[in-house]
């Protein structure tokens, strides 16, 4: 009996671990690689962020109470969590004016356009579904199952770092033809930052909807970058 305990305890911790790390690397590969129309991947994407936990708790049903509590919703955490928003949707708008001029951003629409197919006049439709919509799919995966349900299998430590690591690489393929080198550094060192404040916010409340207001608003400010350097906005 103790053994299959122990044998199940490491099929749940292997499952998370390998779901996380090959799903990054996949799409990372995909988008510095193959390099597929944006609207290609919103649709794959949905399936593998639900598909992968889902099955996780499908196979393993005596987790399903731990699913639905990162969906339980409670006002404690929600001021804090808007709070923080608001700076995080400042400082990173206030980055952007304070670097244009020592920065060249000319990269990113090139690179939006002739590698995902985004360009000035659907790019709204785009950074409505990144804000809400990828933000939240992003905190499911990441954050509640690669945290909240990671830190029963390994030390918290590990768990802390895992997803916030795992998160950025997710976005290296992305982002790689976008900017040089040193400024890619540092924005995976950023991710790194902010997936750790993302996994402190779950730790504390227990859900996902802190870290998902907070997340929402560093993507509505890289959103609102995006719109000035599309020339929608001035």
């Amino acid at each position: 009996m103790i053994l299959v305990e122990q044998q199940n305890f490491t099929q749940k911790k292997n499952y998370i671990l390998l779901s996380l790390l090959i799903f990054s690397l996949a799409v990372t590969f995909i988008d510095a690689v193959v390099h597929p129309a944006y609207i290609l991947k919103i649709p794959i994407k949905i399936i593998f962020f639900l598909a992968l936990p889902i099955v996780f708790f499908a196979i393993y049903q005596e987790e399903w109470a731990e699913f639905k509590k990162l969906f339980k919703f409670q006002k404690q955490g929600l001021l804090f969590a808007f709070l923080l928003a608001l700076a995080v949707f400042s400082v990173i708008l206030g980055a952007y004016f304070l670097t244009r001029n020592y920065i060249d951003f000319s990269a990113v629409t090139t690179s939006l356009t002739s590698g995902m197919g985004i360009t000035a006049d659907n790019f709204l439709y785009v950074a409505i579904y990144i804000s809400i919509m990828n933000s939240f799919l992003e905190e499911f995966f990441f954050r509640g199952f690669g945290f909240i349900t990671l830190k029963k299998y390994v030390n918290l430590k590990f768990a802390y770092l895992y997803s916030p690591v795992l998160f950025a690489i997710y976005h290296v393929g992305m982002l790689v033809n976008m900017f040089h080198p040193v400024v890619l550094f540092l924005l995976m060192l950023g991710l790194i930052v902010g997936g750790l404040i993302f996994n402190a916010l779950n730790d504390k409340f227990g859900n996902i909807y802190p870290s998902w207001f907070v997340h929402m608003a560093a993507n509505f400010a890289i959103n609102t970058v995006g719109f000035i350097l599309f020339g929608v906005i001035g």
